[in-house]
């Protein structure tokens, strides 16, 4: 039998574990329950992969993302390693052929959410299978003090019932002690060995810079990085939006969030990859198994949500053990729309309640009534039906699903495209000659970039809506386009599915998850004020806050974030900083935006010596705003 270094070198290439993978996949192989705690990039898929081609039996994955589930076993399927996931996109005929070849062929890897592990067919059928190892990813989510609590993981103790001889793994990035606590209670794991690896990353350098031009900061610091960067934003809007500016700026880059098509996001990720453009710009869907060594920086020009989600998403640069950056642009600005957003977006139970009580409307759910069926559901559209708010009915929307009232299935997103298949100048013939589609046209051509090149998801409703028409009069005029061969069109009637877990109770259902509703709404506001706090506190250093966060006792400053540096830093003189600025202003009038993308210094200094330089008659300004040389 092979050893685990062998499995290693064999399946992954590497000659050697990192520390402490060797350890947790011995504990695993002596049968040893086990919690792991590995920062972003610290390899805990191996730990339970390995032991896994090790024993004879399979290995049951728990995964709350579907994405991250897709991820990890195309991975294993490239290295011819059998896996199955089981999702909503298998009818039960298949789900039965999974389970026959678990059992009887060389399968070795089951991966299923929380929420499918609670069909009694399911758990019928993982009894019958012979499972050494049951590994639950994204533990946290047990936890009520975990950054993202799923009500579902709290059923997963039932395996332990299922399989009462498997061992145990359950693994994080981000756990603080009350969390890892309650991963062993809820999970019954009282005899675990406790893994934990230290949030410390020597060669990671943590930043945060207070500027008003944060896309000017942002321009100045690739320039000065000229790497692989990738850089953090909360809006799919914001992604493309920064993206279309550094292009202008020379910058080679590309965009990725949830919204776009899987042809995209691929397209996307492997331009990254392959460094033709070095520069991503993503919202936090960016992320599941990214292992790219050579990003040399991670950039927020938002505050993170949590300090959890900061530290998972700057481990993702310098895995290659280089001189690397974390670096967050923030203003005061910045700070008080995050929290006056948080705020107004917030969904209480009273909210959450409303929200319970039209979608049981919008379907025309009787009291006491279950309805089996799947329901189209587009956000948008029952927004507009009803005047809600986008972001706060999501929140509402997701609030529901976590405490499993409903499901909103993800594998049913499928979403409309089309692709222009005539040149430029052809449209403007065809819309010439027929006006009845030239508005349609035209905002099409306004909304959408790259549709000559590629096909594009868009959004009859958001079209209608626009033009005032009819959603059904969009979807016509886009088809008699594909007819016509000016478009190639795909409709879908939806963007997602949706189904009631619990009959019809306007009272009971939300009374009885309030409790939940308002704790996990005060977590999340309590975890946005411990990432402000860490972006204003200029006085502790950097890497010594985020390790007291997570329960390590670290007394020794890194002397490398900016706040050790402001401490060792001689600061720039008046005189070094004007004269920079005179010797660039030599060649012409510039901005005081364009000045602070152009020098090393920070933008008050600039700002400082741009105003000694006004009262010393050296500079004036022109029509334009922009700083002029006197002499």
């Amino acid at each position: 039998m092979s050893t685990s270094l062998e499995i290693l070198k064999k399946y992954w290439g590497y000659s050697k574990f990192r520390n402490p993978q060797e350890e947790i996949i011995k504990a695993a192989l002596s049968g040893v329950n086990t919690v792991v705690l590995l920062p972003t990039g610290g390899g805990k898929s191996l730990c339970f992969q390995i032991p896994t081609l090790y024993f004879d039996g399979i290995c049951i994955v728990i995964s709350p993302l579907i994405a991250l589930i897709q991820d990890q076993v195309n991975s294993l399927k490239q290295k011819n390693i059998k896996a199955i996931a089981l999702t909503s996109q298998l009818n039960q005929d298949e789900i039965i052929t999974a389970f026959d070849n678990l059992k009887f062929g060389d399968f070795k890897f089951l991966y299923l959410s929380p929420e499918k592990l609670q069909s009694p067919f399911i758990q019928e059928k993982i009894k019958q299978l012979n499972v050494s190892i049951i590994a639950i990813d994204e533990a946290h989510c047990i936890s009520e003090w975990g950054h993202d609590f799923r009500p579902s993981y709290l059923q997963l103790k039932v395996l332990k019932e299922l399989q009462p001889n498997a061992t145990f793994m359950a693994l994080t990035a981000t756990a603080t002690q009350k969390v890892l606590d309650d991963i062993q209670q809820n999970l019954n794991l009282e005899e675990a060995v406790v893994f934990k690896k230290s949030f410390k990353r020597s060669n990671l350098n943590y930043n945060v810079i207070t500027t008003e031009n944060i896309y000017g900061k942002l321009l100045q610091i690739t320039r000065k990085i000229n790497a692989s960067i990738i850089i953090y934003t909360n809006s799919r809007k914001q992604t493309k939006e920064v993206c279309n500016f550094l292009l202008k700026n020379n910058f080679k880059s590309s965009y990725y969030h949830g919204g776009l098509s899987t042809t995209e996001k691929n397209n996307s990720f492997t331009n990254w990859m392959s460094n033709n453009t070095p520069i991503m710009v993503a919202t936090n869907a960016f992320g599941m198994g990214i292992d790219k060594p050579d990003v040399r920086a991670v950039i927020h020009i938002n505050t993170p949500n949590s300090l959890e989600n900061f530290i998972q998403e700057s481990g993702r640069a310098g895995r290659d053990g280089k001189t690397s950056y974390s670096i967050i642009l923030t203003n005061k600005s910045n700070l008080f729309d995050v929290s006056d957003k948080f705020i107004a977006n917030i969904a209480s139970t009273k909210f959450v309640k409303t929200i319970y009580n039209h979608l049981n409307q919008y379907y025309n759910i009787s009291l006491g009534e279950l309805p089996t069926q799947l329901f189209n559901f587009s956000l948008q559209e029952f927004c507009f039906t009803y005047k809600l708010k986008l972001l706060k009915t999501f929140n509402a929307i997701k609030a529901l699903e976590r405490e499993n009232i409903i499901s909103l299935d993800e594998n049913y997103n499928k979403k409309s495209t089309l692709k222009f298949l005539i040149s430029n100048q052809q449209i403007f013939d065809y819309f010439n000659n027929n006006p009845s589609k030239s508005d349609l046209i035209k905002l099409i051509l306004r909304s959408y970039g790259g549709i000559f090149d590629h096909y594009t998801i868009i959004n009859e409703y958001t079209l209608s809506k626009k033009l005032n028409y009819s959603k059904k009069e969009v979807v016509k005029h886009l088809n008699d386009l594909h007819l016509n061969g000016i478009v190639n069109y795909t409709y879908e009637n939806s963007t997602s599915k949706l189904s009631f877990l619990v009959a019809r109770d306007n009272n009971y259902t939300i009374h009885s998850i309030s409790k939940n509703i308002e704790q996990q709404n005060n977590l999340k506001y309590e975890k946005l004020k411990a990432t402000i706090s860490y972006i204003q506190n200029n006085k502790t250093c950097r890497n010594i806050q985020l390790l007291t966060y997570f329960n390590e006792i670290s007394t020794k400053d890194c002397g490398t974030c900016d706040v050790c540096n402001s401490k060792i830093k001689p600061k720039n003189s008046i005189e070094t900083i004007s004269n920079q600025i005179i010797a660039l202003l030599k060649k012409q009038p510039l901005s005081s935006q364009e000045i602070t993308q152009l020098i090393n210094f920070s933008e008050n200094e600039i700002l400082n010596s741009l105003k000694i330089l006004l009262e010393k008659n050296k500079l004036t300004i022109t029509s334009q705003n922009k700083f002029k040389r006197n002499f």
